[in-house]
């Protein structure tokens, strides 16, 4: 199947802001798996339908890819040299990768100190130009968006709305693998583009005929960094879930119109929550995914154990990102580690064979 696949501009070309004659910047990203998730509601004592949507397949490791093809094919055929980003770290690897395919040079400005290894080593295997600027995410991206009005650097933060675009298409996906809308659709929510976009992508759907009922979308933040849900800014946001470690969200309002008009909601969660959901996909499931990424999964589990449920309802979960994006985090959990002598008996012994 996935040779088959042409990547998501060309699979929904009639929906996307391109030309008869636009040739995409490609990776083949997009036709993600939906997997059904069985164990984890048996674990919840509830009957739903459970799946999660699984990001971290794409070419990069992040549903960014999805967004980055259309940013990047649209930006090289109006004549763009160069591409430049603000990041956590997700965003700079799908930018990296995209340019180097278009030939393009691409400059990633992030926080010092304050991007997972897995992905600073994508933009440096790329050949982007690393800047890590003494602050945080959201100065960086005050930077960039500054220095694109100014000079010739396309930027390619969701602020362009052709990432947008590009990222709506999951909803597509989910619905044309379902075969109708979900109920739910929970998400991480960071600088809240892809909630926007998600919502905007299941409009659309319904408009074209393609579903009947939208669903309610659900956006999930760390409490460390809940702007959203506090209503104002944070200045110095911290959460272990670094994806969503933004303190000024430049989707902020498209999160609040998803939210609203989808009769859904923003809520915010402990990291210790969020990690209790990162080890329960990998344990039960078998799904490793980025710690951001289970932001969507505990925020399910908090709607479970709230009894906030119908029995037969359909429940999508965003998983973002890959697990390897953040190895440090995985090898800090407590877990089984070890240590013999060679020899067979000695792990015998730890099998329980005497």
């Amino acid at each position: 199947m996935r040779k088959e696949w042409p990547g998501i501009i060309e699979h929904y070309r009639d929906f996307l802001p391109v030309l008869p004659h636009t040739r995409p910047v490609t990776l083949l990203e997009g036709g993600t798996p939906l997997l059904p998730l069985e164990r984890i509601p048996e674990k919840l004592g509830i009957k739903i339908s459970l799946f999660a949507k699984i990001e971290g397949q794409n070419p990069t490791g992040s549903f960014k890819d999805r967004g980055m093809t259309l940013a990047v094919t649209k930006a090289h055929e109006r004549g763009a040299k160069a591409l430049i980003c603000a990041s956590t770290g997700n965003t700079s690897a799908s930018a990296a990768a995209y340019g180097a395919r278009a030939g393009l040079k691409v400059y990633v400005v992030i926080p010092e100190g304050k991007i997972a290894k897995g992905k600073l080593a994508q933009a440096v295997m790329h050949d982007s130009v690393v800047i890590q600027i003494q602050g945080l995410f959201d100065e960086a991206l005050q930077v960039v968006r500054e220095i694109s009005e100014t000079h010739p650097v396309a930027l390619v933060n969701s602020v362009n709305p052709d990432r947008l675009e590009g990222q709506k298409t999951v909803s597509f996906e989910i619905c044309d693998f379902l075969g109708h809308e979900p109920t739910y659709h929970f998400l991480p929510v960071g600088n809240a583009g892809n909630i926007t976009a998600s919502w905007m992508g299941y409009r659309e759907y319904k408009m074209a005929g393609k579903m009947r009922e939208l669903p309610r979308m659900v956006g999930v933040q760390a409490e460390g960094a809940a702007p959203i849900v506090k209503g104002h800014i944070v200045e110095k946001p911290e959460t272990v879930a670094s994806a969503i470690r933004i303190g000024n969200p430049a989707s902020w309002q498209g999160a609040l119109k998803a939210a609203s008009e989808s009769r859904g909601e923003i809520i915010a969660l402990s990291d210790e929550r969020i990690l209790e959901a990162y080890r329960m996909l990998a344990r039960e499931e078998g799904v490793f995914c980025e710690p951001a990424s289970a932001a969507s999964l505990a925020g399910v589990i908090e709607y479970a154990r709230n009894g906030r449920f119908l029995s037969g309802e359909t429940v999508v979960c965003t998983l973002t990102g890959h697990g390897l994006k953040d190895p440090e985090t995985a090898l800090s959990t407590p877990h089984s580690e070890i240590r013999v002598p060679p020899g067979k008996e000695a792990v015998l012994k730890v099998l329980g064979f005497h």
